[in-house]
């Protein structure tokens, strides 16, 4: 064994405690074996509902809350092509929908299906301006009113087009994970998916399988996701319900349906490799998707420890969009824990108060999930005098900060070597520097904001 340099080993082994956590896990791997075995099958999406529109391999489903709240109007989710719904109702407890539901809302959900090969042609027109349009259509005769639009991850990128194009059937829009800007520095998928050969893979195989793109999502945390999830198991045998959940979430990763294979091909090409949704030069139909033009209410909810959709590619809505009336709700977890962890039960409250508010529905104060942002002007409007002042008096100490006011020199002493010289320009130099790199920290956290639009407030975790 290896010392240190005092002659000591660099970490000490008490050999009958190891036999013993060997012996404990052992025995704890046997009963999780024999829980596993005795579960049964685990069930997923256990709220009633109702099929109320099928076409091709798709199907609108109506879910009914026991005491419905008027005014609110109806809700459609529209969720992402990759993967299935089943993760907005994967466990009573901590259901999307249910919580929905027992705010009053009437919601409805698009489920896509399973795409097979007679689907491989299928365009982002063809689900935009298709799919989606037929939905709220039918959605909207049911209750003689436009939907608010719920669009969830992909899903919610889909809605913001189709909000942009048909900007006078939707009510309102909420967007949850939702990527946007799809080239930011700290996005892993898009750094992998902007090097993708997707045609050689759609020419290739046809529609993408949904197995091959599990795997990519487990190699940006490989560790994590392809074996520390199943030692951390041996820990919930205790707890027969903890390990169902755990079962639920395993049942929905795999249950992956493969993607139409032109969809998938227009989808990477237009947004991760063109970014061509905040550039403005993203086509469905013959016309451009301007974010401009969604002009109704938008609510965004992003999760601040995201790793598929980070923050900074979510939030960057706020830059792009139309609306007067936007605010951002920044939620304390993950991609998958906005669903399923305890803090996500807060998620339905902060939506529906936020519908209420804008429907002039009279609701009990619900817990959100963040602080609403400062909301930005619309493109080509006129600031407000309060607002414009208040921006140029921010800008001037930033003017005045870069030049800098002589000071007197100091007085050397006598006896000064060269080495004592090099040091303290050194130390002066770092100075300097950590000044400069407070500066820039400050500066991020309060942007100046783009001219026509202030800086926009720093959402709170909760």
């Amino acid at each position: 064994m290896s010392t240190t340099p005092h002659g000591d080993p660099p970490f000490r082994v008490d050999a009958a405690a190891l036999l013993e956590e060997v012996r404990t896990f052992q025995e704890r791997l046997a009963t999780g074996v024999g829980l596993l075995r005795d579960l049964g099958q685990v069930e997923t999406g256990g709220t009633p509902r109702e099929a109320v529109h099928r076409e091709a391999k798709l199907t609108l489903y109506r879910y009914r809350p026991d005491a419905p709240r008027p005014g609110l109007g109806p809700l459609l989710i529209v969720y992402a092509l990759v993967n299935r719904p089943t993760m907005t109702d994967l466990q009573s407890d901590r259901s999307l929908i249910r919580g929905l539901l027992a705010q009053g809302l009437e919601v409805y959900l698009v489920d896509w299906g399973y795409p097979d090969a007679d689907d491989r042609g299928l365009t982002l027109d063809t689900y935009v301006n298709g799919y989606i349009d037929r939905c709220v259509d039918a959605v909207a005769a049911r209750h003689g009113t436009p939907p608010t639009l719920l669009g969830i991850c992909q899903g919610g990128t889909l809605s913001l087009c189709y909000a942009a194009l048909h900007p006078q059937k939707v009510a309102r829009l909420v967007t949850m994970v939702t990527p946007v800007d799809f080239q930011t520095p700290d996005n892993l998928l898009s750094t992998w998916a902007r090097e993708l050969d997707v045609d050689l893979l759609v020419d290739t195989l046809g529609n993408v399988p949904g197995s091959w793109l599990n795997w990519v999502f487990m190699a940006l945390k490989p560790f994590r996701l392809t074996g520390q999830k199943y030692v951390d198991l041996v820990d919930l045998v205790d707890d027969p319900d903890a390990v169902r959940n755990f079962l639920r979430m395993e049942k929905w990763i795999s249950d992956s349906p493969d993607q139409a294979g032109e969809a998938f091909r227009q989808f990477v090409k237009a947004c991760y490799q063109q970014n061509a949704l905040v550039r403005g030069t993203l086509e469905l139909g013959g016309r451009r998707v301007d974010l401009a033009d969604v002009t109704m209410p938008v609510l965004n909810v992003y999760a601040s420890a995201d790793h598929l959709v980070p923050p900074s590619a979510s939030r960057a809505l706020a830059e792009h969009v139309g609306s007067d009336d936007y605010t951002e709700e920044a939620f304390r977890g993950g991609h998958i824990g906005i669903y399923v962890s305890s803090r996500a039960r807060q998620v339905p409250g902060a939506i529906a108060a936020w519908i209420a508010a804008r429907a002039g529905v009279e609701m009990p104060p619900a817990k959100g999930v963040g602080k609403k942002a400062r909301q930005p002007v619309k493109k080509g409007a006129a600031k407000p005098a309060a607002k414009a002042a208040k921006k140029s008096a921010s800008k001037a100490p930033e003017k005045a900060s870069k030049k800098v006011p002589k000071k007197k020199p100091k007085k050397k002493p006598k006896k000064e070597t060269k080495k004592e010289t090099k040091k303290e320009a050194r130390k002066k130099s770092n100075k300097e520097a950590g000044k400069a790199v407070k500066s820039t920290a400050k500066q991020g956290t309060k942007p100046a904001g783009k001219a026509g639009k202030p800086a926009r407030a720093r959402p709170r975790s909760s």
